[in-house]
């Protein structure tokens, strides 16, 4: 693969070249005390990530809760989450408007009674129809804060409040906007909130976090979870700077460094500059002649850190043409899934990219529009680009 290779796909996305190389270091056990300091260091980079993302950099949260880090993806973590908190006889409400949220339901399938409250992909979520799924009988809540298969920022705040009306556990993926965007766990009532090192961390895929506030490891029943999952063990293990099994000692090396550069750059800073970039995505497609896929209500916005866009009705003849054109060009986008595929392209700004990477990957997608015969204004939407990045 070429050297400067764009990736521009919702994960895993670009790793800055002192990541890569902590992660060929030699080998140490994960039990020994070189290995305890990185995760450590980590563990102190996601308290931050977790604990200062808002614009102004206040803190977002009052309670002393725990930052966990896994030997998996995220997914890892949303099933611990729900698992270590609802049984066989406990209520769940999934809301879901996008692939991410159905598949917390289908975690919480497994594990527990679930009322769905649905969405068409693309639609924004109703906080009224949300208001009345939860009742006093719910054990928890769960959502997608940033549902990256649509493009869409939901309403976690509104449906937080609801959750603590019924004092339900309110538990929230934040996998691609922690680290990206402002995410309040006190003022929207969060008690559990997972996040994925491949995305807006900018670290190498294969673990994932998750911040447990005190009410929520109260609540944690790591005898109804799976063994690997215990998150009364991870907790204890935790604070000796361990994971209770074998850890994946190059990924987290790897993720120590990447969420040191987040503190390094500032998260306001950092979420400023994200929303900067996705305007400029924004701005540069719709000048295009191109349409926004999600459909945003009073209670939603459109994501901060990935970019829906419908495909024209010309290219989805064949939608394939299209995509490889970007890849020829030395750039990776990503198209829908499931049903939506040959229907949208997605293209992320998360992790560190440059205000030059994002230019370029708006004329790289320009370009190859015209080479399979769309009607694109490419140096428009370049110029649009760069205003929004001013």
């Amino acid at each position: 693969m070429r050297e400067d290779f764009l990736l521009l796909n919702p994960g895993p996305v670009p790793l800055a070249r002192d990541v890569r190389q902590a992660m060929s270091e030699p080998m140490v056990s994960h039990r020994s005390a070189e290995f305890e300091s990185v995760y450590e260091d980590a563990q102190n980079g996601l308290d931050y990530v977790f604990e200062r993302s808002s614009l102004d950099g206040t803190p977002t949260t009052e309670s002393d809760g725990t930052s966990l880090i896994f030997n998996g993806t995220a997914t890892m973590a949303m099933e611990a989450a729900v698992a270590n908190l609802a049984g066989a006889d406990d209520e769940v409400v999934s809301v879901v408007n996008g692939k991410f949220g159905r598949r917390f339901k289908r975690i919480a399938d497994r594990y527990a009674n679930v009322t769905p409250v649905a969405f068409d992909w693309g639609q924004s979520i109703d906080p009224e129809a949300v208001a009345e799924a939860v009742t006093d009988d719910t054990k928890v809540v769960t959502m997608v804060h940033n549902e990256t298969s649509t493009g869409l920022l939901n309403p976690v705040a509104e449906v937080g409040e609801i959750a603590a009306e019924h004092d339900a556990y309110f538990v929230v993926d934040g996998v691609t906007s922690l680290g990206g965007d402002e995410f309040l766990i006190d003022e929207w009532n969060v008690d559990v909130a997972v996040t994925d090192a491949q995305k807006a961390l900018a670290a190498p895929p294969g673990t994932s976090a998750m911040y447990a506030t005190p009410r929520a490891q109260e609540a944690f029943d790591g005898e109804s979870a799976p063994f690997y999952e215990d998150l009364e063990w991870h907790l204890r293990k935790a604070d000796s700077h361990q994971t209770p099994f074998t850890s994946a000692v190059p990924l987290f090396r790897g993720l120590a460094l990447a969420v040191g550069h987040i503190e390094d750059e500032g998260m306001p800073e950092r979420i400023a500059r994200h929303r900067r970039q996705s305007s400029a995505f924004r701005a540069a497609f719709t000048t295009m002649g191109l349409s926004m896929f999600p459909e945003r209500n009073d209670a939603s916005e459109y994501s901060n850190t990935l970019t829906a866009v419908s495909l024209p009705a010309s290219v989805r003849e064949n939608p394939t043409d299209f995509f490889d054109a970007v890849t020829e060009r030395g750039a990776s986008i990503s198209g829908g899934q499931a049903h939506l595929g040959g229907e949208i392209f997605r293209v992320s700004n998360m992790g560190n990219l440059s205000d030059e990477q994002i230019l370029r990957g708006v004329r790289t997608i320009g370009e190859a529009f015209l080479e399979v015969g769309a009607d694109v204004d490419v140096e428009a939407g370049m110029a649009a680009a760069r205003e929004q990045l001013r």
